[in-house]
């Protein structure tokens, strides 16, 4: 296993490790105003939320490895303490993309980018139309993690108001997963896209207690076909069916293809002998 000690790698070498290595990341696209009114706009992949009740969001905002500089977005929050957070989906990822540019301070990123501004109705920053999903925020607390290039600046946001596009909602008025099409950023130049060809579900071990690994039958736990999602999938139920299971292959690939369809009871049930 390679080890790395992120004392002894240069900044640029470290951000690209762990940039690739803790991915995908969701994108902020985040709008501000400075104290004079100039909007301004960019996307911060460092973003998540982190509560519900009060809803709170976090971006980062860091200060640049090349030379120790701050962002517009950053210095705008610390004038304001506002800020809209827009979610980013692939209809609009290279609109996203060019709003990353690191334009001038007195050029609107809006107007490059060809994003829609729209006035926001609790907080002076504006919407962005084309986002699925605006948040209007206030900002509870910059804090700044170093002084250093690289070093993040965490912005907590509490959600005061939510706007989102209608034609995201499924029939009941749920935001829709696959409607959204997200997308994420990677390592280097690359994203990932979150649409129905490529989303899956994992049933969650909420209500029932999965039996475990170490509760499957030897003929299962060791197969040759399964894999450890496989078997992940056979731990969770909340009661073996029976001790007395199928080693053969052949049956062990009906079962994994009936997995594959998230159909856990129709595998167990070709499982037993």
């Amino acid at each position: 296993m390679k080890t790395l000690l992120p004392s002894e790698i240069n900044p640029v070498q470290l951000q690209t490790v762990m940039q690739t290595a803790v991915s995908p990341r969701p994108i902020a696209l985040a709008s501000t105003i400075d104290k004079d009114g100039n909007p301004n706009l960019s996307p911060f992949s460092f973003f998540n939320m982190f509560s519900t009740v009060p809803p709170v969001l976090i971006f980062s905002p860091s200060r640049r490895v090349r030379d120790n500089t701050t962002k517009h977005t950053l210095e705008n929050i610390l004038e304001t303490s506002e800020v809209v957070i827009g979610t980013v989906n692939f209809p609009i990822v290279q609109q996203i993309s060019l709003a990353s540019t690191e334009y001038g301070d007195d050029v609107n990123e809006f107007i490059k980018s060809g994003l829609t501004m729209k006035d926001a109705d609790w907080v002076q920053p504006k919407l962005i139309e084309e986002c699925p999903v605006n948040f209007e925020c206030k900002v509870l607390e910059v804090k700044a993690l170093g002084d250093q290039g690289g070093a993040g600046n965490l912005v907590i946001c509490e959600v005061m108001k939510i706007h989102i596009r209608e034609e995201y909602l499924d029939e009941k008025g749920n935001l829709d997963q696959a409607k959204l099409d997200m997308v994420a950023r990677l390592g280097s130049n690359w994203y990932s896209r979150n649409n129905e060809n490529n989303l899956f579900e994992v049933p969650k071990p909420l209500v029932t207690k999965g039996i475990g690994f170490d509760q499957l039958p030897d003929s299962v736990k060791f197969s040759k076909i399964f894999t450890g999602n496989d078997l992940g999938m056979l731990a969770n139920v909340e009661v073996l069916p029976s001790e007395n299971c199928h080693s053969d292959d052949g049956i062990h690939l009906a079962a994994q293809k009936l997995l594959l369809e998230n159909k856990i009871d129709e595998a167990w049930k070709i499982l037993i002998k």
